[in-house]
């Protein structure tokens, strides 16, 4: 029960460089090309991810595998090497990770993360997770003993196991990890963002094939509310991941060929080009409502744009019909089995729960779900989507004519391949010159060689 939220100022990523070194680097006794080797046989590892205040390692084994996998897990936890060598290592593969892999080579990522950054600026959620660049470059691996004494505790400790093992192994589990030392329990409260009212843009210069577009807004929502069900409909509703029959991936995509993936969340959603579920042991205090369009033609950018905010200002005007709301609440009825089809994931959602302080999160849902009401779905939908504060972030290669056909609000017309119905080219024609209400000072360049440092 901890995570980079809990990094202490100047010192962003030593929450995430701390588990890197447990799970990535050598105990006490060896190093961890030895782990790697003790472990190959097994056909297992070790696996870590840091979020803002979950931190959490998983592994499977086999039955037979037990014994000697939890030896090597147990040093792994318990008696970390801190190694010179492994921290330099996994200090630069997180440097790179940021630089890189997300600032370089990942534009959909980019801009889901760089939204977070904006919405949260001066916030504990404010950095990435893995931290900031500057921060990690004066990390020192004292940085990360302290981090491990003061955070590794039996007091933040919940361990989880699911499947076959015998009941001594629980008792063996216990003892061993009662070595601990006992610490006080990481209960922050983590306030809303303060947002200034009024919709803000923020474009990443990059030099990029496509445009990636990002927008959303904090919400007092999460598992734990009671209007969490309604606002998870809508949201399915509206960009159910990696779905065909979402509302927005039938209009922009379908009706379009605008692009490839039109999504919406309700809760963080990280990794999503990569995952068609998402991820258990991702709990926060604080969520926010977002709408990812991926990715889109340079010159379509700024008509997609429009196209999501007229979607989303209709959703918010009219609510959805009863037809839509019965189909999507049966097929979120069923998606449950879904997420939950592995012990691993019921292992990582039964955490959740204990998290949110709520019985079984998919038991809950399901019950929630049957007794769910239309006019309980469009109330949430009028109490917290909101276009008040909006951000959007938008990664492209020409950030200057973006701006500039943003603030002059300058039509953006689309240009197809084939023809189009009659309905779609007069709804064009209103797309195309919709008011994305900004003031000038409000439509900010940003050069992707400041992000995230």
């Amino acid at each position: 029960m901890t995570g980079s939220s809990f990094d202490p100022p100047g010192k962003e990523g030593v929450a995430a460089l701390t588990a890197a070194m447990l799970a990535e680097g050598g105990t006490r006794t060896r190093n961890y090309q030895q782990i790697v080797e003790a472990m190959y046989p097994m056909a297992t590892s070790l696996e870590w991810q840091v979020d803002k205040e979950m931190t959490v390692f998983s592994g499977t084994t086999h039955l037979e595998n037990l014994d000697s996998y939890y030896a090597l897990l147990k040093d792994m936890l318990l008696e970390p090497g801190f190694r010179s060598e492994d921290f330099t290592r996994l200090q630069d593969d997180a440097i790179n990770f940021l630089k890189v892999s997300l600032r370089q080579g990942n534009d959909e990522e980019l801009g889901k993360e760089y939204l977070y950054n904006i919405i949260y600026a001066g916030h504990a959620y404010a950095h990435h997770s893995m931290g900031r660049i500057r921060s990690l470059e004066r990390l020192t691996v004292d940085n990360v003993r302290d981090f491990y004494r003061s955070q590794y505790t039996k007091a933040n400790m919940v361990i989880g196991l699911a499947g076959g093992y015998p009941e001594s192994f629980v008792q063996k589990l216990q003892v061993d990890f009662a070595k601990l030392p006992e610490g006080t329990a990481s209960k922050k409260h983590f306030d809303a963002p303060k947002l200034s009212a009024g919709t803000h843009v923020q474009i990443i210069d990059r030099d990029t094939r496509s445009t990636a577009i990002s927008l959303g807004f904090p919400i007092d929502v999460t598992r734990a509310s009671e209007e969490w069900p309604a606002l998870a409909l809508v949201a399915s509703y509206f960009g159910q991941h990696r779905s065909s029959n979402s509302y927005l991936y039938q209009r922009l995509r379908e009706a379009r060929g605008l692009n490839y993936g039109d999504y919406a969340y309700v809760e963080y959603f990280p990794r999503g080009m990569f995952r068609m579920t998402p991820e258990p042991n991702l709990g926060r205090q604080q969520q926010i409502f977002q709408i990812w369009i991926r990715p889109v033609e340079p010159q379509n950018g700024l008509f997609a744009l429009r196209a999501a905010l007229y979607e989303y200002d209709k959703l918010v005007r009219d609510g959805i019909s009863r037809e839509a709301f019965e189909t999507t609440r049966e097929f979120l009825m069923k998606y449950a089995n879904v997420l939950t089809q592995t012990q691993d994931a019921r292992l990582g959602y039964s955490l959740d729960s204990r998290y949110y302080g709520m019985p079984d999160s998919h038991a809950y849902m399901r019950d929630q779900l049957s007794k769910l009401t239309l006019e309980e779905v469009n109330r949430a939908i009028r109490r917290y989507l909101k276009t008040d504060r909006m951000r959007i972030v938008v990664v492209t290669k020409d950030a200057e004519r973006f701006r500039d056909a943003v603030i002059k609000n300058a039509p953006s017309p689309m240009n197809y391949n084939s023809l189009k119905p009659k309905e779609i080219m007069d709804e064009d024609k209103l797309i195309q010159s919709y008011r994305i209400n900004v003031k000038p000072e409000d439509v900010v360049i940003v050069q992707v060689e400041r992000v995230f440092e």
